[in-house]
């Protein structure tokens, strides 16, 4: 359960996830942190390309505070490398390093999502994409 304080009110707010944040979700701050923020993204989206800083920025500013956790949500109707940046960000996590594949998928400009790509960013996160 996630209990949210509503602003300006003494109240708060549960919302229910279902399924809840577990050890299959990709996650950054503390387990036990009193907020809890879920991303369902697309690499491709431009809406969730645009809201990467700004989640950037809210879990800069309540750090400690929240729990941040990311989920795929590949729209790949209209986005035909959703699905591969996706798995791409997935081989990256078994290497540890998800958040920086997550990152530089993220980066600034428009998507570069073909295979080339993938594997440079790949590099850029620091995973080796040959093996």
């Amino acid at each position: 359960m996630l209990i949210l304080p509503c602003a300006g009110h003494d109240e708060e707010a549960a919302i229910s996830l279902d399924p809840p944040v577990g050890p299959y979700d990709h996650v950054l701050g503390p387990p036990e942190a009193e907020l809890t923020l879920v991303e369902y993204g697309d690499f491709e989206c431009p809406y969730c390309r645009d809201a990467a800083p700004v989640l950037e920025e809210v879990r800069d500013r309540f750090e400690g505070r929240l729990r941040f956790a990311f989920r795929h949500f590949p729209l790949h109707e209209v986005h035909p490398h959703a699905i591969a940046a996706a798995l791409a960000a997935e081989m990256a996590g078994f290497d540890g390093r998800f958040w920086e594949m997550h990152d530089t998928l993220f980066a600034p400009g428009p998507p570069r999502l073909r295979q080339d790509d993938l594997r440079e960013h790949a590099v850029a996160a620091g995973v080796r994409p040959d093996r």
